[in-house]
């Protein structure tokens, strides 16, 4: 049974709990590589893993779905009594998954571009996080070296310092900069079924994540709601953003790189990739990337996925520069002026903070309390400086600093109705970081937050 309510020790009770699983699970895939698990559904089921499951969902928020309901109706009618009914439907063999729920959300900065975003229901969102706290451990075991998207103990900031070990001091030097198009919209359901399959043969898992994989999808226009079964009609797709999605996403990506070292391109080439989730690059040493490219590309034909040919393109270091899970790897110059190679923020990842700052300092936010304007604000420019601490990043920080006091005094001039000014009398930067607490983004490097990998 589970408890009647959520308290801090029950949720150390199920965390060790749920890790003594994970550990059982990883340690049985590891010792035996070609092991198929028969049984997982009742694991997934598990008071303790639905809990834990259910209160990583909290914490990541996130909107309602097609039932609306949302994590406040969720507290009102007892976190615990709706686990309960949960782990019941499971149990019993009823539980349906709902169809998503579409909306269209802005992409990038543009204002005129917008892409799709399908939303589960949080019961749905629940459930797959406990699949996923009950499947990782097995497939981790599988995941490949060069796989560095949403692994444990792994990072973005590692593939980062991958991929400069092979321009630098392997002199790799050719970078074929790698663009799929639409991939979590284009994997193929068959072999990706068939490449869960080689670990998993419990039948009511399998189901159940086709189900996922086939669920329609929702959209409210006009007043009326329109239904599309696109993914079940064309047998492609996974829900992107859904918890389940990177480790299915990474169980077929490992396809390709397990045939790029088949196939003896790693070895005959000497080229080696670097992979975060649908990102890659391909590093190469000199005059091999053409070679790299076209191999790439049969590869990704015969797997099923399609190569986005405009933005695909060769990178000749040091002279030239690319893109990378928000870094620019290109050439840069010291204090002497002089040249070398490494990393600093993208011109985009600049932007986009600067746009996140800008939407929590709108005007029609001035109804609201400087105290929750500055802690939204802090908690984006700690999480951006974070993970933007590698490479000459202070005039980044500068632009970044300056935008940001600007902004905050602009927002406290509207929302104390002050005229014919700018705020900078009134609300000078000692006012802004001393008495508001604003986050302080360095302004030397001996103050930029070191990084961790």
């Amino acid at each position: 049974m589970i408890d009647k309510n959520l308290g801090t020790s029950k949720t150390a009770k199920d965390r060790c709990k749920v890790e003594v699983l994970q550990n059982a699970l990883h340690a049985k895939a590891k010792a035996e590589l070609s092991y198929k698990f028969y049984s997982l559904w009742d694991k997934i089921y598990r008071t303790d893993v639905l809990r834990r499951a259910y209160r990583q969902c909290k914490r990541n928020g996130g909107s309602h779905g097609v039932d609306h309901q949302r994590f406040e109706d969720i507290i009102t009618i007892g976190e615990e009594k709706w686990l309960l009914e949960l782990h019941e439907e499971l149990r019993q063999g009823v539980y349906a998954p709902k169809p998503l729920r579409r909306v269209w959300i802005p992409k990038g900065n543009s204002k005129n571009i917008s892409r799709p975003l399908s939303i589960a229901c949080i019961k749905d969102r629940v459930v797959q996080t406990a699949m996923l706290l009950v499947l990782q451990p097995i497939f981790e075991v599988d995941l490949l070296p060069e796989q560095y998207g949403f692994r444990s103990g792994i990072n973005a900031k590692m593939a980062l310092r991958r991929i400069y070990y092979h321009v630098t001091d392997a002199k790799r030097t050719e970078i074929v900069d790698a663009d799929l198009q639409d991939y979590f919209t284009t994997i193929p359901h068959g072999d990706l079924m068939k490449c869960l399959s080689r670990r998993i043969v419990d039948g009511k898992v399998l189901y159940l994540i086709k189900q996922w994989l086939e669920v329609p999808t929702e959209e409210h226009r006009h007043g009326r709601t329109h239904r599309t079964s696109e993914a079940k009609e064309h047998h492609r797709g996974i829900a992107q953003g859904s918890p389940l999605s990177p480790l299915l996403s990474n169980c077929y990506f490992r396809r390709f790189l397990l045939a790029w070292k088949k196939f003896g391109m790693e070895k005959r080439l000497n080229a080696k990739v670097v992979n975060y989730v649908d990102d890659f690059v391909i590093c190469c040493p000199p005059h091999i990337a053409e070679e790299a490219m076209h191999s790439m590309r049969t590869i990704m034909e015969r797997i099923g996925l399609f190569v986005n040919e405009t933005k695909t393109r060769i990178v000749k270091a040091p002279h030239e520069s690319f893109d990378f899970l928000g870094y620019t790897f290109g050439q840069a110059y010291n204090k002497e002026h002089k040249a070398y190679w490494g990393t600093q923020p993208s011109k985009k990842a600049v932007r986009q903070v600067i746009q996140k700052i800008h939407n929590e300092t709108r005007i029609q936010l001035t109804w609201t309390t400087a105290e929750k304007r500055i802690l939204a604000i802090n908690q984006i420019l700690r999480g951006w400086c974070g993970y933007f601490n590698q490479g000459p990043v202070l005039k980044n920080y500068h632009t970044v600093r300056k935008y940001t006091e600007k902004r905050l005094r602009r927002w406290l001039v509207k929302k104390h109705k002050m005229r014919g000014t700018k705020g900078h009398r009134q609300f000078p930067t000692e006012h802004l970081y001393g008495k508001l607490g604003l986050y302080k983004i360095a302004c030397v490097m001996a103050d930029v937050p070191k990084a961790k990998a």
